[in-house]
């Protein structure tokens, strides 16, 4: 009889688990607002991110020069300068005073001045100097600019020293200009692209804030429904706090299963964007990030009061993230505390995993820290919204039985 009965209660929770996952997939298909989140967003923001970012190095900036050398030299440097990927030089002006009117009116973002005794301090044997003024509205102007006019003169500076070894044979000459050679290599973003170290960055954080906008928009929905604005229906009640928690999950993870193949293998192979990962250690590095970006969303949300308050509540939040992450901005300047505060959200530990296992290759043993960051966070996040439920299920009987007896 025991026997039997444990049989019962297994299929009643799996029942009753089936019941919440087909109520809440009900609920995300007939939602417009959900939909939203859940599908448009994820499948849409990519590739409209991804192509204003597709042009990922900034080519061709323009920039003015001021020669008041007017030398042979002078006039070689600035057409080594306009000659490069980066640059190019659209006019030349008489003074500083008609080069800023030219960055005023957006005809160029630089300023290359070139001063009088340029030449002549290169034939005494001494040290000339170039100035650069650049247009701080971009950091990539200023990369363009700076990286151009250093090679520039690497390579004039060769071919000077070159001129002064007549007398010696190639070899010595070529020992005596590079004694060391070097060679420059970005790893992982050979091309040094915007895109490239940005954008994987941004997909694995549009799943955890289009997830936590959605399930919020879900709860304010539910609370609507209500006559009392509770978020467990009180008629609900009886299918217990671990099968309304994981009905709900699974419902979640049936969408975003799909969603993240989507915007972490199709996307950056549409945009030739670096993947170096394999795909099933990345799966496996996903599945805690979704359950504990699904467990978070859930935990937060039973605070929304309605479905307006997570928009002003949440929103905010995706630049903060962002930044706090260590990827748009160096993780050595980010203050201390701002860093603690990142480690409440999942994001911040699936940026940094994807990052490492997509773009530079990683194993999931190189992000073990990472890893198991978010399993611990799963586990944190399934009991908070294990008691947030329950607490909203006791919620609801004691409405419940303060309705009846009112109606004595």
């Amino acid at each position: 009889m025991a026997k039997k009965s444990f049989t019962e209660t297994i299929k009643r929770g799996f029942f009753d688990l089936f019941i919440v996952w087909k109520d809440e997939f009900k609920n995300v298909i007939t939602d417009a607002g959900v939909l939203i989140f859940f599908l448009v967003a994820p499948l849409g923001y990519p590739l409209l991110y991804c192509c204003i970012y597709d042009n990922e190095v900034a080519k061709e900036v323009p920039m003015v020069v001021v020669d008041h050398s007017n030398s042979s030299r002078s006039r070689e440097f600035t057409r080594l300068c306009d000659a490069s990927r980066d640059v190019r030089v659209v006019g030349r002006c008489a003074n500083m005073s008609e080069a800023e009117a030219a960055m005023k009116e957006k005809k160029a973002y630089g300023i290359m001045l070139i001063p009088d005794d340029f030449d002549k301090k290169i034939v005494r044997g001494e040290k000339s100097n170039v100035l650069l003024y650049s247009s701080m509205s971009s950091l990539l102007y200023y990369k363009a600019f700076l990286s151009t006019l250093t090679e520039v003169s690497f390579e004039m500076n060769e071919d000077i020293q070159i001129s002064r070894m007549a007398a010696l044979s190639d070899r010595q000459q070529e020992v005596e200009v590079t004694p060391i050679e070097y060679e420059h290599v970005n790893y992982f973003n050979p091309q040094g692209g915007f895109a490239s170290f940005l954008i994987p960055a941004v997909l694995v954080l549009i799943i955890q804030q289009t997830l936590l906008m959605g399930i919020s928009l879900l709860v304010g929905a539910a609370r609507d429904r209500n006559t009392f604005r509770n978020l467990v229906p009180i008629q609900n009640h009886y299918r217990g706090t671990f099968r309304i928690v994981f009905g709900k999950t699974f419902c979640y993870l049936t969408f975003y299963a799909i969603v993240s193949v989507y915007l972490l293998w199709v996307v950056p192979r549409l945009f030739s964007l670096p993947q170096m990962g394999d795909r099933m250690t990345v799966a496996l590095f996903m599945l805690p990030f979704l359950l504990s970006c699904i467990f978070f969303s859930m935990t937060l949300s039973a605070f929304v009061r309605d479905r307006e308050s997570s928009f002003v509540i949440f929103i905010f939040l995706s630049l903060i993230l962002l930044f706090a992450s260590g990827v748009s901005w160096p993780a050595s300047a980010v203050p201390w505390y701002w860093k603690v505060f990142s480690y409440v959200f999942p994001s911040t530990f699936g940026i940094h995993g994807f990052v490492k296992m997509n773009t530079m290759g990683s194993t999931l043993h190189d992000v073990e820290f990472e890893y198991i960051a978010l399993w611990i966070l799963t586990f944190i996040y399934f009991i908070l919204a294990c008691l947030v439920y329950r607490w909203q299920i006791i919620r609801s009987e004691r409405i419940y039985q303060q309705s009846i007896e009112r109606e004595r």
